[in-house]
């Protein structure tokens, strides 16, 4: 998907600094991500991607710059009513309730996406359709066979395609995941290219990954972060051709039928 030059852009972020003392973390990055696209976000470690994400999130307030979403800028808007409006993100570390199943996991997303009252077993255990769409978002995330198993007693790839359904359960306009493949193995990283793919189109996704070949596989656009700064966006054609980007970054790690 090459980023269309008659609509607006779903995410724009324009300028945005953040500093830790001396550390200038992200460097007047500007970003663009329309709507219905793959989007990866690589570069270095240190180079200020999970910095860069907390900022879109929400989890973290920038120093200067603009956050653009829909159209409407959020960068002074609390995270929960960026979730409200569509932005939802999963982190670099499972965070689920490991003492609930896999299903009232999702309902609890559900019903806080719905704005109900908080007090979760008496509400939400009665109402069929909340947990309608909660069993119908297990299973779009490959978790059908787990629908009733301890959060907690999954293994570490079924946990993170479980933060990627809660994150489903929110609706979101963009999600924004953060190394969903960290700490996993082959045939677990291989599940979670499959979901990710069958949720193309579905939303858009803004991808921060440092498996390169799972990026090159998936996205449809790529943006390189090097020392808070984006210094390239393309495709991936274009990026793993790109000079600067080679010598800032890829190097060896190309996927090789990428290198060719």
């Amino acid at each position: 998907m090459s980023a269309p030059q008659d609509a607006a852009p779903l995410l724009h972020i324009d300028g945005l600094v953040k500093r830790f003392g001396g550390l200038v973390a992200t460097d007047r990055a500007d970003l663009r991500v329309w709507p219905g696209e793959l989007h990866a976000l690589i570069g270095p470690n240190g180079a200020g991607k999970t910095t860069l994400i907390h900022q879109i999130s929400g989890a973290l307030a920038p120093d200067a710059g603009r956050i653009v979403f829909g159209g409407e800028d959020i960068v002074r808007l609390p995270m929960p009513q960026r979730v409200l409006r569509g932005l939802a993100r999963s982190y670099q570390i499972t965070s689920i309730f490991r003492r609930l199943s896999v299903r009232d996991n999702v309902a609890l997303a559900v019903q806080a996406r719905q704005g109900s009252s908080m007090r979760f077993w008496r509400a939400a255990r009665g109402e069929r359709a909340r947990y309608a769409e909660a069993e119908a978002v297990v299973e779009r995330v490959g978790l059908g066979p787990q629908m009733h198993a301890l959060a907690g007693a999954l293994a570490h790839g079924e946990q993170r395609q479980l933060e990627v359904g809660l994150a489903l359960a929110t609706a979101p306009r963009l999600l924004l995941l953060d190394e969903p493949m960290a700490g996993m193995g082959p045939d677990e990283s291989e599940r979670m290219v499959a979901l990710l793919q069958s949720l193309r189109g579905a939303t858009t996704l803004l991808l921060v990954e440092h498996d390169m070949d799972a990026v090159f596989r998936l996205a449809d656009r790529i943006s390189v972060l090097v020392f808070g700064k984006v210094i390239a966006c393309g495709t991936p054609s274009e990026i793993r051709n790109h000079p600067e980007v080679r010598r800032a970054y890829l190097g060896d790690e190309l996927p090789a039928e990428a290198a060719a």
